[in-house]
């Protein structure tokens, strides 16, 4: 078992099957890697105020990792020990994202917001817990190249999911030989489903260690969540509807294909007791250029407790 730092000036703003590794572990050997994140775009945007004039990349994500062993068809458990930061996160309102919009106007808003002692203080007033998480975790895709903004995609991405914390596996399948992994895009807290499109963002570490599910990719349509907790399927579509779909089949799949469950008793378990919420502000479907922030299509997830999946 070793350990590796990899740092933010292997960040990129993007991801795709011909990016060059720079890092390869074997898969299982519990080695910790370690993903440095950086904030240069706040920065920016706190001295400028002006998007056309930000020149450091928006999420940009640190990698990608060649994991051996990781061929299509496989999924890539990736298990987050530790996410940490420095002194402070960021809020920012970039004018027309997110949907306070209209409440918030056409003028920028950044503030700074002081981490210190596992708090976030959010106003002069008010601090609040910390509650790390990484809102990209991606695989390369066989095809084309992945934005780290919008949308999300079957093999990750920008999905800023609050379940993708210490202590959570995220499983994603795998399209290319060594999956290629990359990860970026850090909170210290963020609402669930983001719908203001920026959290308190912040500059970090996030440690994870990487494993193989042989075959299970082939049939996962896109990422799955184990918080310990519970389990969560994510899904994607445009309408709504179709990502509410997919993410409940995906579900329904876990019970009946992989737990050997009755379809039935699947279907009467989910009816009362598997949930299903919005995930992610970003979208399924990239954005239309001329509106960049404003998401298409929909990321929802199914969950349910592992309590009852131990006790069917």
């Amino acid at each position: 078992m070793s350990d590796h730092l990899l740092t933010k000036d292997q960040g990129r703003p993007g991801l795709s099957a011909s990016d060059e590794p720079v890092l390869r572990v074997a898969a299982g050997a519990g080695d910790r890697i370690a993903f440095e994140t950086d904030d240069a775009a706040y920065a920016q945007m706190e001295e400028l105020r002006d998007l056309a004039k930000i020149t450091a990349p928006l999420n940009p994500v640190t990698g990608p990792v060649f994991v051996q062993d990781a061929e299509p068809g496989d999924a890539l458990a990736v298990t987050i020990h530790d996410i940490t930061f420095g002194d402070h996160g960021w809020s920012v309102y970039i004018p027309g994202a997110g949907a306070l919009a209209g409440q918030m106007g056409e003028e920028w808003f950044v503030r700074r917001v002081p981490l210190r002692d596992g708090r976030a203080q959010l106003t002069s007033g008010f601090d609040c817990a910390v509650a790390p998480m990484a809102g990209c975790v991606m695989v390369a895709p066989a095809e084309g190249e992945l934005s780290t903004v919008m949308p999300s995609y079957p093999t990750g991405g920008n999905m800023d999911l609050t379940d993708a914390a210490p202590g959570s596996t995220v499983y994603l399948p795998v399209q290319v030989p060594g999956a290629l992994l990359s990860l970026g895009d850090l909170h210290a807290v963020m609402s669930r489903g983001e719908s203001s499109f920026v959290a308190i963002e912040a500059a970090g570490r996030v440690t994870v260690s990487v494993d193989v599910v042989k075959g299970l990719g082939s049939r996962m349509r896109a990422p799955r969540v184990d918080t310990g907790r519970e389990l969560v399927c994510v899904g994607l579509g445009d309408p709504v509807q179709d990502s509410i779909d997919m993410a409940y089949e995906s579900l329904f799949s876990v019970l009946v294909d992989e737990r050997g469950i009755s379809r039935e008793d699947a279907y009467v378990v989910m009816s009362a007791l598997a949930h299903t919420e919005l995930g992610g502000p970003t979208g399924s479907v990239s954005p239309d250029p001329l509106h960049p922030f404003r998401p298409v299509g929909a990321v929802t997830l199914a969950r349910i407790a592992h309590e009852v999946l131990d006790a069917l």
